[in-house]
């Protein structure tokens, strides 16, 4: 695995720099060696952050985890990583093209799928075109954490998200 690591507003210290690869490094043994893992360490005022990106073909692998002390967030996403690995292994790994990112003893390993995906509602409504302000506007109104739209000004399906610190997101198809 190929582990890159960037810091903003921080130094990647020798210490730092170490721990995250010795952690991380618990991951090789689902990868093949050119995989590459993008972390980020970040520090906002009292908030510490590491983010973890693993681009896998056809899918990505993520974690984000903030705390007080960033060696206890490095140990975090790390048990979070393994943990979705595991439990997504099958889908995952579905595909013949996804393979070529992961270990064959990864492939061909069983763990056992203690929460299986079940949807239990399904939901259908009428998609009229609007602004993503007005989506924003919408969701407030509805008491929901995210709204799907039809954006006017694009003609797309897009979605709206309440961030942390009351702004908002907006998920745009690519073409």
């Amino acid at each position: 695995m190929n582990i890159i690591i960037i810091g903003k507003n921080i130094d990647v210290t020798p210490g730092l720099r170490e721990a995250v690869e010795e952690k991380l490094g618990k991951l090789e043994k689902y990868f093949t060696p050119d995989t590459e893992v993008h972390v980020t360490l970040s520090v906002e005022r009292d908030r510490q952050k590491i983010e973890v990106t693993i681009p896998v073909k056809g899918n990505i692998i993520r974690s984000e985890q903030v705390s007080n002390d960033l060696y206890v967030s490095i140990d975090l996403v790390e048990e979070i990583i393994e943990r979705q690995l595991k439990k997504y292994k099958s889908k995952l790994t579905s595909y013949k093209q996804n393979n070529e990112s992961f270990k064959p003893e990864y492939i061909e390993k069983d763990f056992t799928d203690d929460e299986e995906i079940k949807i239990i509602r399904s939901k259908k409504f009428d998609m009229k075109p609007m602004y993503p302000e007005d989506a924003c506007i919408q969701m407030e109104l509805l008491g929901h954490d995210f709204f799907v739209f039809l954006n006017a000004e694009s003609d797309q399906v897009c979605v709206v998200y309440k961030r942390k610190g009351n702004t908002y997101g907006l998920i745009e198809p690519e073409c």
